[in-house]
Parts: structure tokens; sequence; C-alpha cells
């Protein structure tokens, strides 16, 4: 691999880590070595003795042009690298479409960038998540979510609360409706009105809201 010749490309990538952009430039640089039709990442939280299932954090699909039809990604030919810590595992999936196998020498190309891209892509990851000294939980979180609220002047439903701090302790939406006694549909709706008076797109839209570290009101 001539990474000198890479090193534009690599520093944008790296420059980019905890944004939007990160996962479109690390699918680029992958697609200079690799004919690939997507790129999967995801950060798994793994089980623990307070925390029976493991936990997918963040889960993110990037495509070579356009959005596949569902059948033409439905079994792909597929690569991955596992990147494990104590807590979590960073994988990172390759994709092509017309299920033709990666070859043996594709499969050493993409272990041989591999020390390049997993610590980056672990950076980027850790990067939107609040670290475990700064996250709350139980009534801490719920603190610190209505103090956020309280600094922003905006106001939500108790149940609009309560399905936020649900997603804030990484609670899937069918989790969720077991918990509080509802429907999925209903958790979703409450998710879909909080996130309109509170103006974030997701989960991690709301954790940059709730823990970024321009959070502050200044006036």
């Amino acid at each position: 691999m001539n990474t000198h010749l890479l090193f534009p490309q690599i520093g944008k990538v790296i420059a980019s880590t905890g944004s939007r952009q990160f996962p479109r430039l690390l699918h680029d640089l992958i697609q200079t070595h690799l004919s690939i039709d997507a790129t999967h990442i995801r950060q798994v939280r793994l089980a623990s003795p307070g925390l029976h299932d493991s936990t997918t954090l963040l889960s993110e699909t990037v495509f070579s042009a356009r959005e596949p039809a569902c059948d033409e990604l439905l079994d792909p030919a597929r690569l991955h690298l596992v990147r494990r810590t104590a807590d979590y595992h960073y994988e990172l999936h390759v994709l092509r479409a017309d299920r033709a196998s990666f070859s043996p020498r594709e499969r050493d190309c993409l272990q041989d960038i591999s020390p390049l891209l997993l610590p980056m892509l672990q950076k980027h990851l850790d990067a939107l998540q609040p670290s475990i000294s700064e996250r709350p939980t139980g009534d801490s979180l719920q603190e610190r979510f209505r103090e956020r609220l309280s600094q922003t002047g905006l106001a939500l439903s108790e149940r609009e609360m309560q399905v936020c701090l649900g997603l804030l302790a990484g609670h899937t939406a069918p989790q969720q409706a077991e918990l509080l006694q509802l429907k999925v549909n209903t958790v979703e709706s409450y998710l879909r009105r909080a996130a309109i008076k509170l103006g974030i797109s997701g989960r991690h839209s709301l954790m940059r809201w709730m823990y970024g570290a321009h959070s502050s009101i200044h006036p």
C-alpha cells in the first residue's frame, strides 16, 4: 500500500472523526483499495453485570452511489474487521451487492489497512459517546436532562421526556414499549414529537445535545 500517496485522503478522514462526514470519507478511502458497494460501521456495548444484553450504540451504512434495492444487499459478499476493548466492539463491514466473493488478495488488502482503519473508527465512535465519568445514570440522568431543558427554555411532556431518557440509556423502542407498557408505535410517536421540539434527528444528535462541549447557553 502506497500510504504516502493517500496522506491527503487519510488526513481528511482523521479530521472528520466525530462528524457526519466520517462514514462517507471512510467508505471512499476503502474504495481506493477495494471494489465495494457499501460500508457498514457499528459500535456495540458488551454485556456486563448491570447490562445483561449487548447493546448497539451506533449502526450506520454508507453506499457507493445510489442506495440499492432491498434485495440487492439481501445476501451480499461481506468482509469485516473488529476492534475489541473490555467494554466495546467496533465493527467495520464492507459489502459487495453482486455476491461475487472477495478474493484472498482482497481479504489480505483489507487486513493490511486495518491498523489504519480501526483506530480511526474507534476514535470516531468514541467521539459520539459521552465518557463514562460524564454519563449519568438513574436519577442523575433525569436531573441532567431537566437541567438541559431548563437551560434551553424548552418543554417536553412527561412521556416525551421518558422516551428521551430511555434513548439516552441505550434502550430500543421495543424495550421502552415493554418498560412503559406502551405500543412501539406510541413510543416512536413520542420520540418524533420530542425530536421536533429539541431540533434533533436521532439518538446521537440527542446525546450531542445532552453532553456536547457547547451545551451551555451563552447570551
